[in-house]
């Protein structure tokens, strides 16, 4: 597999997650790591890029589609969006940081929309929880002996 296959791959997979579809993108980047495919560096910057796009993408849909969220394709539930939004009130735009967990993640970058809260300090505060993610995986995959 070449590096811009890998990159191209992991930047889609890494999108996606962070959208519409269920996906693990930290297995996809720690195969690639484990493989040796591209510096790990590269594959963590893809990553976190891709991640992060796909949470702009779900700020827009708090941000203009928020009356289609009884539609399947939205990417939050009601509960979760219920839920999120208390947690939102209650912590502000630092829970923002939280964007990269798994349970409610997805949910906060729609509240954050539909909140308005400005696309700026969203975008940054984002990808700093999503990066240090990526570089957590990272390294963990690279300290994993075996690998």
């Amino acid at each position: 597999m070449s590096v811009l296959a890998a990159c191209f791959g992991l930047f889609w997979g890494a999108f996606l997650a962070a959208t519409i579809l269920p996906g693990a993108s930290e297995l996809l980047l720690i195969g690639l790591i484990a493989e040796g495919i591209a510096d790990p560096w590269l594959l963590v910057l893809v990553a976190g890029t891709g991640n992060t796009l796909g949470s702009v993408v779900n700020w827009l849909c708090g941000r203009f589609l928020l009356r289609f969220q009884d539609r399947r394709w939205f990417p939050v539930r009601p509960k979760q969006l219920e839920a999120s939004t208390r947690f939102f009130h209650r912590y502000g735009i630092w829970t923002l940081l939280f964007a990269w967990s798994p349970l409610g993640g997805d949910a906060l970058t729609v509240i954050a929309g539909v909140l308005r809260v400005p696309l700026l300090p969203f975008t940054i505060l984002v990808a700093v929880g999503k990066f240090a993610r990526y570089v957590v995986v990272a390294g963990a995959t690279l300290a994993w002996p075996g690998l």
